[in-house]
């Protein structure tokens, strides 16, 4: 079998991959970019409806989700979503800010593919793709040793960007998990994250027949709470809401949903007190009427016949509807799994790696970024953030 020597050999051909590819170049290191997938970046090009949400303008730690806090704080510093902004703009690609920081392309996602694949050229970064690594060794002179498909590889520095197993269909695996564990770094706890939940089959069913609404809501899990749209879909709710709060969320645990975030339900309900409006037709003021409909009839159960007016309520029965509209509790029976999940939460552990440079500290030689680690950004361009910043901290350091 043929075989060939790099300086790094990378991984994953991703956004982390490639952006560390693209550092180690430009320091003169010869880098061998290696990638199973056809088509290149796939993650990138499907990402934001296709115009890619490729940074947050206020990307900070706090914004992230791991078992050691602080551990992206050096990287993040280091390399700034306005660095990464400033890149796109150097390549002339057009980008506008939708909300929240969240920046896109003007056009297609296909712009920073190519802006990346043409920094790589300009730091002479080689390529095996399609390429898949069959096995990966280590000799007694501490070099890693690669066997592909095709070839052997010599590196004398190893760097796995292989992301996690968020959207299996376009190719993600467990590659990444297996090598740390292979060389006895710990993985932390795998799970889907930024993702939509479903409906336990006894709880909400009611909704499954209402899919496409959507409504602007405050959902809280324990202490965490995120203000943004719910979508009610064939199987469950999702929406940036909802996908923002499944990375805090575990099974069993009660979500609370405040339905009217930017009204006072019992002083809405105090001014009609009298009247002869019963209360689906009130609230269909304020909420799409095919919900409130299910909703009073589900969450209400026979409180909320259909005739009552305001007026034949009690006060305590209206006080109670008024605490379940700002504070609906829903348990939902799970995820809809990695096939729908944007990320995959948890990776190898960051307490092994370190935060300067993203290499193993019980492996010399090694590196983990992106994905694979354990840092999970919350939606709207903090994820690939991290996957620059990572990228780059190694970059500059392999």
């Amino acid at each position: 079998m043929k075989k060939l020597s790099t300086d790094v050999a990378i991984i994953g051909a991703g956004a982390a991959g490639m952006m560390c590819a693209i550092e180690a170049g430009k320091r003169g290191r010869k880098v061998l970019l290696i990638d199973h997938a056809r088509k290149l970046a796939e993650k990138i090009r499907i990402s934001g409806g296709g115009r890619c949400n490729f940074t947050n303008r206020h990307a900070k730690a706090e914004n992230y989700l791991s078992g050691n806090p602080d551990f992206c704080r050096s990287a993040l510093a280091r390399f700034t979503p306005q660095d990464f902004i400033a890149l796109v703009e150097r390549h002339g690609i057009g980008y506008h800010e939708k909300k929240l920081g969240q920046l896109f392309c003007n056009q297609s996602s296909q712009q920073i593919i190519s802006m990346l694949r043409q920094e790589c050229q300009s730091a002479q970064v080689d390529w095996q793709m399609p390429s898949q690594v069959k096995h990966v060794d280590r000799s007694p002179q501490r070099q890693f040793l690669l066997t592909t498909e095709r070839n052997q590889i010599i590196s004398d520095v190893l760097v796995i960007a292989t992301g996690g197993l968020s959207i299996p269909q376009i190719g993600s695996t467990g590659f990444g998990y297996r090598i740390a564990q292979q060389f006895g770094l710990p993985v932390t706890p795998l799970r889907p994250a930024l993702v939509g939940l479903s409906f336990d089959a006894g709880d909400c069913s009611a909704f499954k027949n209402t899919p496409g609404i959507s409504l602007e809501v405050e959902v809280r899990c324990k202490t965490t709470a995120f203000r943004e749209n719910m979508l009610l879909t064939h199987r469950g709710i999702s929406g940036p809401a909802i996908l923002q709060i499944s990375s805090y969320w575990e099974p069993g645990e009660t979500l609370g949903i405040n339905l009217l975030p930017d009204q006072d339900a019992h002083r809405i309900f105090q001014a009609h007190r009298h009247g002869a409006m019963t209360l689906p037709n009130l609230l269909a003021r304020y909420l799409p009427k095919r919900f409130v409909q299910i909703w009073c009839a589900f969450a209400l159960k026979h409180i909320v016949p259909p005739e009552k007016t305001l007026a034949q309520y009690r006060d305590n029965e209206l006080l109670s509807i008024a605490n379940r509209l700002h504070n609906w509790q829903v348990i939902p029976g799970g995820t809809q799994g990695y096939k729908k999940a944007e990320v995959t939460l948890g990776g190898v552990d960051t307490h092994g790696l370190s935060s300067k440079t993203m290499e193993s500290k019980q492996v010399p030689g090694l590196y983990f970024i992106g994905e694979v680690v354990d840092v999970t950004g919350q939606l709207g361009g903090y994820n690939f953030q991290w996957a620059w910043s990572s990228g780059y901290a190694a970059g500059r350091a392999v």
